[in-house]
């Protein structure tokens, strides 16, 4: 007889506690802990397993040969990408990001593409009716698709559903904090009925090679909803990054069992949906106007894939005794150890002024080597001069105010010239293999950044 024992889980990050108690000692939320009935034997030891059998585990060796992943391409060269070159006939792809960022949309056109294309394609949605899916894609022009739509949250009538008749291709779950199963007596949403509703699709999709996409929920700081381990279950998990107020979207990969982790795709939202931006870096800059003071573009890299942005910052004197330092789309930690460098090793005085630093386009930077455009950015606004528009910079600024090299960056400057510019400041020391068409402006330490760009206080 089957047995159900109480136990209190936290919703934020998974811990489970033998009592109730106000603050979760694990992840440190307040009232995130609820009572879940969890099954403790019975006939039914997981959602949807079969009865078990034993078999015999097959052992090999590193040497052994093994054959390439099966991919086939969604038809979206941006999600593909990301993907590391297409879908893997198997996988479990999970796909985050705020409310209204676009994840959706962007499925339901690949989606759309991949029924288009031949493949067997079921689309599941727990959160809108089929009318209203069926409305959006008519509104994006998919009306011709043969996709497959369906709307539910039963974890079993969903796996009845696309276990009849041949596998498809791809499944595609929006979203996974919405399905609940029977044989799990807790709401939708929780850490055990998104745990075993995952367990249970990724299940099918290894046994009939179907290729799964889930949508995950985020949380106020920008993690997927639910147990951590539902990140650890799939094989890739992509974030779509992006602000409301700009038209860009960013699809990040932070994990891949199948091809790179460091890749992106680049997209802009539009009346007709979600439009692929073949080179980001001419869109991002595409809106630069003349030569004014606090602006640098920073010549980064996103993978194998170059792109340029223009760092804007703004410096303004204040009487407060703490100055205010606000940024947006990079790391405020880092800003206050440029800022802190520029005081100590080269004398300015940034400590009675207001900060402010924007990365353009709603883009989000993570990489060390936009020190030194930051940098160039904050001593362009400090003096009220501009650098010249055809300028580019990149960099790591050390705590010794040596700026030092940064990865492939003869890939950085080639995607420079490409766009028409013709100056750059780059770390100095060996050679970076730049096109001649492009100037090097050398910079061995901080101190060496006023006289290279022609500036004085």
């Amino acid at each position: 007889m089957v047995k159900a024992a109480v136990r209190y889980v936290c919703q934020s990050c998974g811990e489970v506690y033998a009592k109730w108690q106000g603050q979760c000692t694990s992840c440190n939320e307040w009232n995130s802990i609820s009572q879940e009935a969890e099954v403790t034997g019975g006939h039914k030891s997981a959602v949807g397993a079969r009865s078990p059998k034993t078999n015999v585990v097959t052992l090999s060796t590193l040497a052994d040969e093994t054959e390439n992943a099966p991919r086939f391409t969604t038809g979206v060269a941006e999600l593909d990408r990301t993907l590391g070159g297409g879908l893997v006939r198997g996988s479990a792809t999970l796909i985050g990001g705020d409310p209204g960022i676009g994840k959706s949309t962007l499925l339901l056109q690949a989606a759309a593409k991949l029924s288009l294309s031949g493949k067997r394609v079921v689309y599941i949605s727990g959160e809108e009716a089929v009318g209203q899916v069926r409305l959006r894609g008519q509104r994006m022009g998919l009306s011709d698709a043969p996709l497959a739509l369906g709307a539910a949250t039963n974890l079993n009538d969903i796996l009845a559903t696309i276990d009849t008749g041949p596998a498809p291709d791809v499944v595609i779950i929006d979203s996974i904090q919405t399905m609940f199963a029977d044989e799990i007596d807790a709401a939708p949403g929780t850490v055990s009925q998104v745990r075993a509703s995952a367990q249970a699709l990724i299940r099918f999709a290894k046994a009939r090679s179907t290729a799964l996409f889930l949508v995950g929920h985020v949380t106020k700081d920008g993690q997927i909803a639910g147990p951590r381990v539902l990140e650890h279950m799939v094989d890739t998990v992509l974030y779509f990054e992006g602000e409301r107020g700009h038209q860009f979207r960013i699809l990040r990969g932070v994990k891949n069992r199948f091809g790179p982790t460091d890749e992106i795709g680049v997209f802009e939202m539009t009346g007709g949906g979600l439009n692929e931006v073949a080179n980001p870096s001419a869109l991002f800059l595409s809106e630069r106007e003349a030569d004014v003071p606090g602006t640098c573009v920073f010549a980064g890299l996103e993978g194998t894939r170059p792109l340029l942005v223009e760092i804007q910052a703004l410096v303004s004197p204040t009487p407060a005794a703490n100055p205010r330092r606000t940024v947006v789309g990079w790391d405020s930690g880092r800003l206050a150890m440029v800022l802190a460098v520029l005081d100590a090793r080269a004398g300015l005085g940034f400590g009675n002024h207001d900060v402010y630093l924007n990365i353009a386009g709603g883009l989000k930077i993570g990489e060390p080597a936009a020190d030194l455009a930051v940098a160039v950015a904050l001593l362009s606004s400090l003096t009220d001069t501009a650098i010249p528009r055809a300028t580019i910079a990149f960099g790591e600024i050390a705590l010794s105010g040596e700026v030092h090299g940064v990865p492939q960056p003869g890939l950085r400057l080639k995607e420079a010239a490409k766009l028409g510019f013709e100056a750059s400041l780059i770390p100095g020391g060996k050679s970076s293999g730049a096109p001649c068409t492009l100037t090097q402006n050398q910079i061995g330490h901080v101190t060496g950044l006023l006289d290279a760009l022609g500036l004085s206080l």
